[in-house]
């Protein structure tokens, strides 16, 4: 397979790019700094600023597919001028790619982009399936958009998924890197009071997940991409400490993360319980289906 990724030198881009180039597929990426990515990832790779306009005509024409996961990191301090940055990043960014699939005289057969979790807001501790409607936060609005320009590929006759990635355990990125410092030194614990709920996922099952986006043509629309069981903020911490053996108990008040992250702390003291409903019923099976086991792969354990 033909297969071209955007975002490509990220936590997840990077370890689905070696698993593409592992089963044999002709993988091309793009990026603002193509020399870099060509170098660290081992693919050839073409300039592109996803704000500036449609891709190069050669990254998309007579390609079979797609993996759209560039966009502005969320993890940051919002402010008004980084929360346009994200947005911009994900819709502008999106329609700029669909116009270059517009544009190609021979387009991939399909769009597999990224979104996340926080396309449905705040459920408390209600389990949250890939029908349930988008919620009305900063976040959801920015996934809505986001989803809906990927989606504007069908007309096109581009089969479109949309991965809602949730919380990637991973220890070389993501949420479980940022973790790992206090709890290794026996100060990790639950987050504003521990009971919101964790849609925590391996980073081999996203990387899964996205394989089996490509591959399986039935696939259309989207998925819950986060493990079948999510856990609360307080379970979660109990198993990273128990997998650690350092203790997880100090607490981490809500109104110290709203000083240190302003908005953005709403992600991580909000949560969703996210069900992958979709993935399970359309043929996916989990490598990592449990947390203390999955902890302990992406921990090295």
């Amino acid at each position: 397979m033909k297969v071209t990724v955007t975002g490509a030198t990220g936590l997840i881009g990077t370890k689905l790019v070696s698993a593409l180039k592992a089963r044999g597929d002709d993988v091309i990426v793009l990026s603002r700094s193509p020399e870099k990515a060509s170098a660290a990832l081992g693919v050839p790779a073409l300039a592109w600023d996803l704000l500036a306009g449609a891709p190069p005509a050669e990254a998309l024409d007579g390609r079979d597919a797609v993996v759209h996961l560039a966009g502005a990191p969320v993890a940051q301090r919002w402010n008004d001028q980084r929360k346009q940055e994200i947005l911009d990043s994900r819709e502008t960014g999106t329609r700029n790619l669909v116009a270059g699939l517009a544009a190609a005289e021979s387009r991939p057969g399909v769009l597999v982009s990224s979104s996340a979790v926080g396309y449905y807001g705040k459920h408390g501790d209600e389990r949250v399936v890939e029908s349930e409607p988008a919620g009305s936060d900063f976040l959801a609005g920015v996934c809505v958009r986001w989803e809906r320009e990927a989606d504007k590929a069908a007309a096109l006759g581009v089969r479109v998924v949309t991965l809602r990635t949730g919380v990637v355990l991973d220890k070389s990125g993501g949420a479980l890197k940022t973790m790992l410092p206090p709890f290794k030194l026996g100060i990790g614990g639950p987050v504003a009071g521990g009971a919101q709920y964790m849609p925590w996922i391996h980073v081999d099952d996203v990387v899964g997940l996205y394989l089996k986006a490509l591959d399986d043509p039935s696939w259309s629309g989207p998925y819950n991409a986060s493990a079948p069981e999510p856990v609360t903020n307080k379970e979660f911490s109990r198993a990273l400490g128990k997998t650690l053996r350092r203790p997880s108990f100090a607490p981490v008040p809500a109104f110290a993360l709203r000083i240190l992250y302003g908005e953005m702390a709403e992600i991580v003291t909000a949560g969703q319980r996210a069900v992958p409903e979709r993935p399970l019923a359309e043929g996916y099976t989990y490598q990592h289906p449990d947390l203390l086991p999955a902890l302990a792969s992406a921990l090295g354990k």
